[in-house]
C-alpha cells in the first residue's frame, strides 16, 4: 500500500512569486516545507552575519587610503618652511613642490577610474598602495628640490590609483541603498577628517622631527592596507570592458592638467596670457574628449551620465562644497596663526570641534533623509554653510578666536551633510559597471574644488589685503613689496623693523587682512546660497 501525499494549494502570495509558466506542484511531488522563520530575538544565520560583518570590515580597510590621501593634501603646507631651509628651492621650485601633486592627481583620476573598471578595482588599489608607499620614502629622503618635485609627481600618479578605487569598491560592496548611504557617509567623513587632521598631525610631527616625517606617515598606513585588503576587500570589475582607448586617455590628461594649472596660475599671479592659453588648451582638449566619447560604441567615460540631473547636480554640489571648505581653511589657518598668534599644533586643535561635528553630521544625515527629501536636506545643509560664512564676514579676521571656531563648526555641519549625500547620489546614479568612472568624476570634482578654493577665494583675499594695506614710511621697497603680497610676508618683515614701524605695519596688516576676510566670506555666502538653489532645482527634478 503506497502512501499518498497531498500538496496544499498555494496562497495568492506564493502564486505571485512563482515564475511565469512554472508547473504547479503535483500530488506525486515530495512536499518541501519552508523552514520556520526565526523567533523574535533570534540572531541571524552565521552566513548572513559574516557577510554583513565583512562588508563593514572592508569599509574600515578602505578608509586607510582615504585618510592618508586627504591628510597628504593639507600636511605639506606646514613643512614648507623647513623644506625651504633644508633644500633651498627657488620660488618656482617651491611652487611646483606644492602644486605638482594635485595637478597630476586631477589629470589622471578619470583614466585611472576607467582602468580600475577594467583590471579590477582592488588590484589597482593595491598597486597604488605599493607605489605610493615607495614614493613617500623617496620624497622623505629627497636630497634636492628637483628630486622632491619628481617624487611628488610619482605620488600624484599612484594617488590617482587609490581614490577612485575606494569609492567604486563601496558601490559594489554595499548593494543595499541604505547601507551604501551610511558607508558613503563614513567615506566622506574620512575625507573631512583627513583634511582637518593634516594640520594637527603636521604640527605635532614638525615640532619634534624633520620635514621628511610628513611623508613617512604614509608607509605604516599602506603596509596595513596591503595586509588587510586581500582578506577583507572583494575584487570587482566591469564584466565586459571595452578596448583600451589611448587617445581618450591622452585627451583626458590634456584636458585636466592645463585647466588645473591655469586656475592655479590665475589664483597666484592674477590674470595673465599664460593662464588663459593653458585653460583654452584644456577646454579645447575637453571638447575633443567629449566628442570622441559620444562617437565610440564603448566610451572610456560615458559622458551621457551628465544628462542625469541627479548626477550632474551632485557633482557640482560636491565641487562647490569642497571649494567652500578648503577656501575657509585657507584664511582660517592664517587668522589663527598670524593674527590670533596660535602655534601650528594649537591652531590645528582649534579646528578639532569642526572635525568632530562634520563626522557626526555625515553619519546622522543618513537617518534624516529617511523622512526628508535629499534635495531639501542638501539645500538646508548648504544654507547652513552660508550662515557660517556670514558669521565670519561679520565677526572674523579681528584677532578673536570664537568666530573662527564657531563658524567652522557651523560650516562643518553643512559640508558634512552635503558631501555625504552628493557622493552617494553620484555613485548611485551610475550603473555598477561604471562605478570606477563615476567615482573618478566625483574625485575630480573634489580636486578641482580644492584648487578653486585656494585659487579663487585665496586670490580675492590677497587682492583685498594688498589694496587695503598701508606700509609705514621708511620701509624699503623690497620689504614693502613682500609685506604687500601676504600677511605672512608682513609678519616676517615686521621682525626686522624698529618697534614703532613693526607695530604700525602689523596693525595695518591685520586690519587689511580682516577686510579681506570679510570680502572673501561675503563671496562665500553668495556661493553657498547658489549651491543651495542648485540642489533644490537639480536634485528635486531628479526626485520627480
Amino acid at each position: 500500500m503506497t502512501a499518498t501525499t497531498t500538496t496544499p494549494q498555494p496562497t495568492n502570495h506564493e502564486a505571485r512569486r512563482r515564475a511565469p509558466g512554472a508547473a504547479p506542484a503535483t500530488a506525486a511531488r515530495r512536499v518541501h516545507r519552508a523552514p520556520r522563520p526565526p523567533r523574535r530575538g533570534t540572531p541571524p544565520s552565521s552566513g548572513t552575519a559574516t557577510s554583513a560583518r565583512r562588508r563593514w570590515l572592508a569599509l574600515a580597510v578602505l578608509m586607510l587610503p582615504v585618510l592618508l590621501v586627504s591628510i597628504d593634501n593639507t600636511v605639506l603646507s606646514f613643512a614648507l618652511p623647513q623644506i625651504s631651509e633644508a633644500l633651498t628651492p627657488t620660488s618656482t621650485q617651491l611652487l611646483w613642490i606644492v602644486d605638482v601633486y594635485p595637478l597630476v592627481l586631477a589629470a589622471l583620476l578619470v583614466p585611472m577610474g576607467s582602468l580600475a573598471d577594467r583590471v579590477g578595482r582592488r588590484r589597482l588599489l593595491l598597486v597604488g598602495a605599493v607605489g605610493f608607499a615607495a614614493m613617500s620614502v623617496v620624497a622623505a629622503q629627497a636630497p634636492t628640490a628637483a628630486a622632491l618635485i619628481a617624487a611628488r609627481v610619482g605620488l600624484g600618479v599612484f594617488g590617482s590609483m587609490l581614490m577612485p578605487s575606494t569609492l567604486s569598491l563601496l558601490r559594489n560592496i554595499f548593494t543595499d541603498r541604505g547601507e551604501r548611504r551610511l558607508a558613503v557617509a563614513v567615506w566622506a567623513s574620512g575625507f573631512a577628517a583627513g583634511a582637518a587632521l593634516g594640520p594637527i598631525v603636521g604640527g605635532l610631527l614638525l615640532e619634534h622631527l624633520w620635514w621628511g616625517s610628513v611623508f613617512w606617515i604614509a608607509v605604516p598606513v599602506l603596509v596595513l592596507l596591503l595586509l588587510l585588503a586581500p582578506a577583507f576587500v572583494p575584487e570587482s570589475r566591469d564584466p565586459d570592458p571595452g578596448p583600451v582607448d589611448v587617445p581618450s586617455i591622452l585627451l583626458s590628461v590634456a584636458t585636466m592638467a592645463p585647466v588645473v594649472w591655469g586656475i592655479k596660475v590665475l589664483g597666484k599671479d592674477g590674470p595673465s596670457a599664460l593662464a588663459l592659453v593653458a585653460m583654452l588648451v584644456g577646454l579645447g582638449a575637453g571638447a575633443l574628449f567629449v566628442r570622441r566619447q559620444l562617437r565610440r560604441p564603448r566610451p572610456m567615460l560615458d559622458v551621457r551620465l551628465f544628462t542625469d540631473a541627479a548626477f550632474t547636480g551632485s557633482v557640482l554640489i560636491n565641487l562647490l562644497s569642497v571649494l567652500s571648505y578648503v577656501g575657509f581653511l585657507y584664511f582660517a589657518s592664517q587668522d589663527l596663526q598670524l593674527v590670533i598668534g596660535l602655534g601650528p599644533s594649537v591652531a590645528g586643535l582649534a579646528l578639532l570641534p569642526g572635525l568632530v561635528v562634520m563626522i557626526a553630521a555625515g553619519l546622522l544625515v543618513v537617518r534624516v533623509v529617511r523622512s526628508i527629501r535629499p534635495s531639501h536636506v542638501v539645500a538646508g545643509a548648504l544654507t547652513l554653510s552660508a550662515a557660517a560664512y556670514a558669521i565670519m564676514a561679520v565677526f572674523g579676521g579681528h584677532g578673536t578666536l570664537w568666530p573662527v571656531v564657531v563658524s567652522f563648526v557651523v560650516l562643518s555641519v553643512g559640508i558634512g551633510a552635503a558631501e555625504t549625500l552628493s557622493n552617494d547620489l553620484v555613485v548611485s546614479s551610475a550603473p555598477p559597471h561604471q562605478a570606477g568612472a563615476a567615482s573618478a568624476i566625483s574625485e575630480t570634482a573634489y580636486e578641482i574644488g580644492a584648487v578653486l578654493g585656494t585659487a579663487v577665494l585665496g586670490s580675492i583675499l590677497a587682492a583685498s589685503y594688498a589694496a587695503n594695506l598701508v606700509v609705514p614710511r621708511g620701509v624699503g621697497h623690497a620689504a614693502a613689496q613682500t609685506a604687500t603680497e601676504t600677511l605672512g610676508g608682513a609678519t616676517a618683515v615686521a621682525q626686522s623693523l624698529p618697534a614703532a614701524q613693526a607695530s604700525a605695519l602689523l596693525d595695518s596688516a591685520h586690519a587689511a587682512f580682516g577686510t579681506g576676510v570679510a570680502v572673501t566670506a561675503g563671496i562665500g555666502v553668495v556661493t553657498m546660497i547658489g549651491a543651495a538653489v542648485l540642489a533644490l532645482v537639480a536634485l528635486r527634478r531628479a526626485e520627480a
